[in-house]
């Protein structure tokens, strides 16, 4: 962490800088030198270099870091990058008040890929309470103006995350949806720094506890809807923080004159608690991490006071942080401060289950952490609530790129339909942001170099097809491009004589109203409120195949399904589409006899099958699509049995994209690439953990067969054994690379147990 500004732009009644025990604040320079800079980077350097480090983490902090201003930030930031990433990965971060945050400091942040976090209490009379400016005034809206420019498309890569100190006095309610309003990656929720010489505002016995516990119901009633990180620390196998669990501890500071110190939380204890004695121009990292205080927190459970060593959640807890142990006489060798309110946190984590589930109920209704998640779908299947769970996140990113949509675009009449129709009717807003193929469409728009202003606007479509699903009576202005409305789930129609323009389209009882100019058209909508079969020429609606789960959608019009490299058909014709529906209805049932498992998690998330044009080269090919979670694209083949395989391949991948977009498995700053047994092409490991995860599957698919005795398609104990190959070989060669992170090592280390149910051992 190197403090690279000592002021700030804020007077935070409860900055433990400048308003607790120590003052050394006051004696220290006001900006990082640059030689300063230079001094600690290539300490930093060389420390990875002896080390063989492969990623380091640097923060820029203060005071304020971004009173650096853009020259003296840019300065900063070529320093240290020209020292370190010759030797490793370089993960920049910066953490901010946000008040001196523009546009010109966000294109230098993306420039140099520093990931921002924002300090932010949540609603304005929760912020305000106490971080105000030294004349009093509000810092509300400065700081959701800066959360504003990080959530633009061309700034949301430096977006980390919102770091919320909590107030009991505040209302958690309105603190949660306010946090949840500025759509953040991550949301950390810190205690407030206290000490038992200086402990903690407590009007309860746990007060801490109710409020987080408040704002923890809310999280998982509403399934999660981001990562918080305090939750996720404390939930077993979350991994822990600095505040929580036994890891060593990791961090050191650079003070502004080039002093090495300890973990700057300590600046509550007393005065002068964090230094070291070491600084960069004298002394490296290993010196300064040898010295007692850090040396301490290294020693897990053995570091802890005799209270905490024998409490029944000390792996969890960890004692808390290290600063809140702080008591004069006895030093830190003391529970935290906060010891009752953890204790009654984590059993409210522990016990809490949403309404209708009974407390304790240990079944595939409770909500799983990362971890249960991870290895869940490590089995190769992945349960009903993991999938709904992966559904749900593939909603909420649905839901931020449409709200980006709409601040790059402008405010709408469709947009506040679609609003109008959240709050009402939310269950056929749902249905259609979860369409696989909105997705697609809105990263399409929000690509830089799309005009907005020229773009096929999604929210007038959108809107539309909520209000028809729901029977909503409205009246939308919807695009028309190449004489054809869209409507995403229901439909396209397509307009006699329009090509491009607008159409004014009504809501009706039991139809849709289309005027071009002075033209006008009717749409005749069964009593359920989707279209039935087309009395107005033009209209082609989505056709449902009905499968022994449900339905699945043929998808062969919706404009932004060709999104998977390969040529799409067009719209078939009612015969070829009929007889892909039979296909796919019996592909449906020999998955649930070969695999049953495999068929409960299609079930639990395939929504649409696209077809593929056939290549004569190729006559049997499938795909997925990263941003179009819950479909698959296959070519229109006539064999249930090799359809099948395909849905439970393609599924793997759709699934397993949509947990890399909650978990990092794969270490970014690997450039490896590694050889694997069905490709002559060496793959990077994204790619090698996608192929060995679908193979997985499809080794499945093969033992059972073969455990029945079906001669389908040649021997089915040769296919068996040769995807157990390379699903195995490929897992070895994951594993051997060193590319993944510690989960992504676990995720491939519980899919070679799966292995095991194949009926060969993995080795």
């Amino acid at each position: 962490m190197l403090k690279v500004h000592s002021r700030c732009d804020l007077s935070c009644d409860h900055c433990y800088v400048y308003e607790h025990a120590d003052q050394t604040w006051r004696g220290r320079p006001v900006r990082m030198a640059q030689a300063t800079v230079r001094a600690a980077a290539r300490r930093i350097a060389a420390h990875a270099r002896e080390h063989d480090l492969p990623v380091v983490h640097v923060v820029l902090h203060g005071g304020e870091p971004l009173l650096l201003g853009a020259a003296g930030l840019r300065e900063a930031l070529t320093e240290l990058r020209a020292a370190i990433t010759p030797w490793t990965m370089l993960d920049l971060r910066m953490q901010t008040n946000g008040v001196s945050l523009d546009e010109e400091l966000c294109r230098l942040l993306v420039e140099y890929d520093v990931r921002v976090g924002v300090s932010f209490d949540g609603d304005r009379a929760a912020n305000d309470r106490h971080r105000v400016f030294a004349h009093g005034g509000s810092s509300h809206d400065h700081v959701r103006s800066a959360l504003s420019l990080l959530r633009r498309p061309e700034h949301l890569t430096s977006y980390a995350g919102i770091l919320c100190t909590i107030d009991v006095r505040n209302d958690p309610d309105q603190v949660y949806e306010a946090l949840l309003a500025e759509r953040p990656p991550r949301v950390d929720l810190l205690l407030p720094h206290a000490t038992w010489d200086r402990p903690p505002y407590r009007p309860g016995p746990t007060p801490y506890a109710d409020w987080l516990g408040r704002i923890h119901q809310r999280w998982v009633d509403e399934g999660r809807p981001l990562p918080i990180r305090l939750f996720e620390a404390l939930t077993p196998g979350g991994g822990g923080t600095e505040a929580f669990g036994l890891a060593p501890a990791d961090v050191l500071v650079v003070e502004t004159d080039g002093s090495w110190e300890q973990v700057d939380s300590l600046k509550t204890a007393y005065h002068g608690a964090a230094g070291t004695g070491f600084d960069v121009f004298g002394h490296s990292v290993d010196e300064a991490s040898r010295h007692p205080g850090v040396a301490v927190r290294q020693a897990g459970v053995d570091g802890l006071c005799a209270t905490c060593r024998s409490c029944p959640v000390v792996e969890r807890c960890g004692g808390g942080l290290y600063a809140h142990r702080w008591r004069t006489g006895s030093g830190f060798d003391n529970p935290s401060v906060y010891c009752a309110d953890l204790l009654r946190l984590i059993d409210t984590i522990d016990t809490y289950r949403p309404p209708g589930v009974p407390t304790g109920q240990q079944t595939d209704v409770d909500t799983p952490t990362a971890g249960d998640l991870l290895d869940d779908l490590a089995t190769g299947y992945g349960s009903a609530q993991t999938l709904d769970l992966l559904a749900g996140a593939q909603l909420s990113i649905n839901r931020a790129l449409l709200a980006a949509w709409r601040e790059r675009s402008g405010p709408t009449a469709a947009w506040e339909l679609l609003v109008d129709l959240d709050g009402k009717e939310p269950e056929a807003v749902q249905a259609v942001l979860a369409h696989p193929f909105v997705r697609p469409w809105l990263v399409h728009l929000l690509t830089p170099s799309v005009d907005a202003r020229r773009a096929d606007d999604p929210l007038p479509a959108l809107a539309l097809a909520a209000a028809v699903r729901s029977g909503f009576p409205a009246t939308v202005d919807v695009p028309v491009r190449s004489g054809v409305i869209t409507l995403p789930t229901l439909g396209t129609l397509a307009l006699p004589d329009a090509v491009d323009g607008t159409a004014e389209v009504t809501v009706r009882p039991n139809g849709l109203r289309v005027r071009v100019g002075t033209e006008e058209q009717t749409v005749l909508l069964d009593p359920g409120g989707e279209p039935g079969e087309p009395e107005a020429a033009g209209w082609r609606p989505t056709r449902p195949v009905p499968v022994s789960s449900g339905q699945v959608l043929l998808e062969d019009d919706d404009p932004y399904r060709d999104c998977y490299g390969q040529p799409v058909t067009s719209r078939l014709e009612r015969s070829a589409a009929q007889a892909l529906g039979r296909t796919l209805a019996a592909a449906w049932q020999v998955a649930h006899r070969d695999v049953p498992g495999h068929a409960a998690a299609l079930a639990g998330g395939l929504r649409a099958v696209v077809p593929l044009a056939p290549e004569q080269s190729r006559p049997v090919r499938s795909a997925t699509a990263r941003h179009a979670f819950g479909a698959v694209a296959l070519t229109p083949v006539g064999d249930p049995e090799t359809v099948a395989v395909l849905l439970v391949h393609e599924w793997q991948h759709a699934k397993l994209g949509a947990a890399l977009d909650l978990y990092d498995l794969v270490d970014p700053g690997r450039t490896t690439r590694i050889r694997v047994p069905w490709r002559p092409d060496p793959r990077p490991p994204e790619g090698v953990l996608q192929g060995v995860y679908a193979h997985l599957a499809v080794t499945q698919v093969w033992r059972a067969r073969a455990a029945a005795g079906r001669p389908a398609h040649g021997d089915a104990s040769e296919h068996a054994a040769r995807f157990l190959a390379w699903t195995r070989e490929g897992a070895d060669a994951l594993l051997a690379s060193h590319s993944l992170t510690a989960a992504g090592e676990r995720f491939v280390d519980q899919m070679r147990q799966a292995l095991v149910g194949t009926g060969v051992d993995p080795g």
